[in-house]
């Protein structure tokens, strides 16, 4: 095999290679040999039929199977012998004028991975803000969580439902005076003022007593999922069977015993950990992007503008699909265009910011090991209940989602290095502080990098790379804010804890029968990276 070199410039690499027309017809030789012995034919005894007449049966698939291999094997070695460290899949064109018995000559293009001569983590200052909850913050997710502990019980006869309130009813649904599949119902319980239903049928349940009939009368919404009945009016004959008034949970012992704890301290302890692992977590989002700020400062190289355009595709497509479910998706979308170029900047960044982190990485012996990828694999197959075994060999078979799923934990590994090497200086502040640093942190294209190997099959394995995924975006882009309510405790973790199952006290309405405003449902996906 010959190989030359037609083009070296910056990351782009051209080559020429050429493979003899006798290695391909040995190839083809050995194929037949292989199978000659193999193949019945009548008139002949098995494993004797004449290699010539096997040849002209087969030899065109023949030469097809070994065209491809040859060139397959040629691209490796030439990668192997150059040292190339490919950006993404070369490209590989055969020779236009290629014939069957001529030299097999093609070129292969490719962007190869920059060498990062210089890294530079040492003495690298930080400043670390820090929130401790407060008694009032835990005293306020304690009513929030009694509040979820509410019980309904059955009102008198004679009292007329209230936001808040729980009905149980049955219920015919009819459009243009027929009824309509799904629309019909029994015992469906309903907490007014939950949102769950159409617009407007909740609130025609005000007033309502026990065995009173209602006609409620709304309009399905232009975005209901079920196309026959989007925009169309209908009328639902309502009968209340009963009327549920909810019950406050009082905060004492009690409250912890009925979830299997010893006592209300112990609630208490259960959500200070809750909140404190959540404002720990904003902490580190802060942290971390201050962090990548200073690498993406202090590190400047060229990048394959292959990986580049890839990233930004993934960005773009993720804003084109937001801009598509806004009221005006042309304006969405028009909007979007002023700030492209600024997006491609971002996409750029994550490139870098990715293949110095791997770089880091690599140097720092950071990797991913089988037992933390089994532990991925399961929590994401866990997703998808009934699909579990389907999940797990879908990660197996595939290095290029299984590379995606592993990349978040191998950039958290290469984050903690850099952390425990830089000087941090710590500053208590308020939660208010926390979140306005980190929503400004989102007016600046920061980003967090999803380590080796994110989402491409590479010849050179020993150096796996990955994209930065930056969490910020231009100032005219929408930003995410870390809210008060996201430290409210979730019920399933204070569950965690308790001893005997504690009973679920939350009304719950039947399944397809109810006139719920529910949206259509999606197949899993992976959802893609957002700027």
């Amino acid at each position: 095999m010959q190989i030359a070199e037609k083009t070296n410039e910056g990351l782009k690499r051209q080559y020429e290679v050429t493979i003899p027309a006798k290695d391909l017809e040995s190839r083809i030789d050995a194929q037949i040999t292989q199978v000659s012995g193999q193949i019945r034919m009548p008139g002949f005894r098995p494993g004797k039929v004449p290699k010539n007449l096997v040849k002209k049966m087969h030899g065109e698939a023949m030469h097809g199977d070994a065209l491809n291999s040859a060139v397959q094997e040629g691209v490796q070695k030439l990668v192997a012998d150059k040292k190339l460290r490919p950006a993404m899949q070369p490209s590989v064109a055969l020779a236009d004028d290629y014939a069957q018995g001529k030299d097999v000559v093609f070129t292969v293009e490719l962007e190869v991975l920059p060498e990062i001569t210089s890294v530079n983590i040492e003495g690298i200052a930080l400043e670390k803000l820090v929130v401790e909850p407060s008694d009032a913050e835990i005293e306020d997710a304690l009513k929030r969580f009694a509040d979820q502990q509410k019980r309904f019980e059955a009102a008198p006869k004679t009292y007329k439902a209230a936001q808040g309130d729980v009905v149980v009813m049955d219920f015919v649904g009819s459009v243009e005076g027929e009824e309509f599949e799904g629309g019909k119902g029994e015992g469906m319980q309903i907490e007014i003022g939950s949102g769950r239903l159409i617009p407007g049928f909740e609130d025609q349940l005000v007033g309502a007593k026990a065995n009173d009939k209602v006609k409620v009368e709304v309009s399905f919404p232009e975005d209901y999922n079920v196309a026959y009945l989007k925009g169309k009016p209908a009328v639902f004959d309502v009968l209340v069977t009963e009327v549920r008034q909810p019950q406050d949970a009082a905060i004492d012992d009690t409250l912890a015993t009925n979830l299997g704890l010893e006592s209300l301290d112990k609630l208490k302890e259960i959500l200070k950990d809750q909140i404190s692992g959540e404002l720990q977590g904003m902490t580190r989002t802060h942290l971390k992007r201050k962090l990548l700020d200073h690498l993406a400062a202090n590190h400047d190289f060229d990048v394959p503008p292959t990986m580049v355009e890839a990233e930004f595709g993934q960005i773009w497509a993720q804003l084109e699909h937001e801009a598509s479910h806004e009221a005006d998706p042309t304006a969405a979308v028009a909007e979007l265009e002023k700030d492209k170029d600024e997006y491609r900047r971002i996409a750029e960044r994550r490139v870098r910011l990715g293949l110095l982190l791997s770089e880091i990485g690599q140097k720092e012996g950071v990797n991913v090991t089988q037992a933390e990828m089994n532990r991925l694999i399961g929590q994401e197959a866990a997703r998808y209940p009934g699909q579990q075994q389907q999940v797990v060999k879908y990660f197996q078979e595939n290095a290029m989602a299984a590379a995606q799923l592993r990349a978040p934990l191998y950039e958290d590994k290469v984050v903690d290095v850099l952390l425990d090497k830089a000087e941090l200086t710590e500053r208590s502040v308020s939660r208010e502080d926390l979140q306005q640093a980190i929503e400004d942190d989102d007016e600046t294209p920061t980003g967090h990098v999803h380590g080796p190997g994110c989402g491409h099959d590479h010849h050179d394995h020993d150096h796996d790379h990955g994209h930065a995924h930056g969490e910020g975006k231009p100032k005219k882009a929408a930003k995410k804010t870390a809210k008060a309510d996201d430290a409210e405790p979730k019920e399933d973790a204070v569950k965690a804890e308790k001893k005997p199952a504690a009973k679920k006290t939350a009304a719950k309405a039947e399944a397809d029968a109810e006139p719920e405003k529910k949206p259509a449902k999606k197949a899993p996906a992976k959802k893609a990276a957002k700027a």
